[in-house]
């Protein structure tokens, strides 16, 4: 029998988190006697205890979720190219000599999942109303919504897919003085996006370079081949979601255009309700919460994940926490 091991979720909020459940199941299928916790960790202080307790030993690992993607970087004794490339981390494992190390399995998951989307597939898409298999989408224009670490991670993940133009927006990006003076901006211009001021006009400011920027997101998702919805907006716990379902033209949008949600709880969204009031194929963010997860289970184990498994415990988890809304 192997030794007990703790492994751990960091974020604020994580009362939604699937994570927990997921990861308790792989530990059942491959009979391993470790425990996987949620923590609601509010500060970076606190952040900063808990990655002391993985080096320290009291935990072998774990996930970090919002809001301390991009923050734990800071804490860590090593960041493995897949964190560096996005500047955010949602995974950190112990090393034998007690140093600390953070990955990112969210490109790769996310990467996955946006291929699947494109290409048709319709088990898990959420508006599957047309049974018949239905033709590739072009990957000519991604537009992404959010900049943290989501955000940044759908960039690298559309780069990997072949979006020879890719365009972020974010609700802090209030001007383009603002966005031209972001960090998460300029990280996203060095992976080769387009950066834009939140398309819904401020009433502080209103300079023509905001102006221009603003017009010039919207008049690109118009012909858009995949919006990505990559924030916590409409998340269980996190802020509503309409205000950014509305800056999406939908009723402009072509029909081949697909729509992807990184939130999965609750399993529907407004941006997911109006992606399927226009009768877009859009997918919830389950799968990748899987993928990643799947991924984080190997770095600590060293063992393939029981996905099936894990995919299961998320999806009852889910029907579950419906059920008592």
């Amino acid at each position: 029998m192997a030794e007990r091991r703790l492994f751990a979720l960091l974020g604020h909020p994580v009362r939604q988190s699937v994570s927990p459940v997921m990861h308790s199941a792989a530990f059942r299928a491959l009979d391993l006697p470790h425990i996987y916790s949620a923590y609601d960790v509010p500060t970076e202080k606190d952040l900063a205890r808990f990655v002391d307790d993985i080096r320290s030993g009291l935990f072998a690992g774990a996930n970090v979720t919002i809001p301390h993607k991009k923050r734990v970087l800071a804490l860590v004794d090593e960041i493995d190219e897949s964190a560096r490339e996005v500047g955010a981390a949602n995974v950190l494992c112990r090393t034998p000599d007690r140093r600390v190390i953070a990955y990112n399995t969210d490109v790769p998951a996310l990467a996955d999942e946006l291929d699947e989307l494109l290409r048709g597939a319709t088990s898990k898409i959420v508006d599957a109303r047309a049974l018949r298999e239905v033709p590739s989408s072009p990957r000519q224009r991604a537009m992404i919504i959010g900049a943290g670490g989501a955000g940044i991670a759908a960039i690298a993940a559309c780069r990997r897919l072949g979006f020879p133009l890719i365009s972020v927006t974010t609700r802090s990006w209030s001007s383009s003085e603002v966005m031209l003076e972001s960090p998460a901006a300029e990280r996203a211009r060095e992976l080769g996006a387009l950066t834009a001021p939140w398309p819904m006009e401020s009433t502080a400011v209103r300079s023509r370079a905001s102006l221009a920027l603003r017009l010039n997101w919207s008049e690109l998702a118009v012909a858009a081949d995949l919006i990505v919805q990559a924030t916590s907006a409409g998340m269980i716990g996190g802020p509503p979601g309409e205000d950014v379902a509305g800056i999406v033209p939908w009723e402009g949008l072509q029909p081949h255009a697909r729509a992807y949600e990184v939130v999965y709880n609750p399993p529907v969204t407004p941006f997911l309700r109006l992606a399927r009031l226009r009768g877009l194929r859009a997918m919830d963010g389950v799968g990748m919460v899987v993928g990643q997860a799947a991924r984080s289970f190997s770095l600590w184990t060293g063992l393939d994940a029981p996905v099936d498994a894990m995919r299961a415990a998320a999806d009852e988890s889910l029907e579950k926490a419906a059920s008592v809304r």
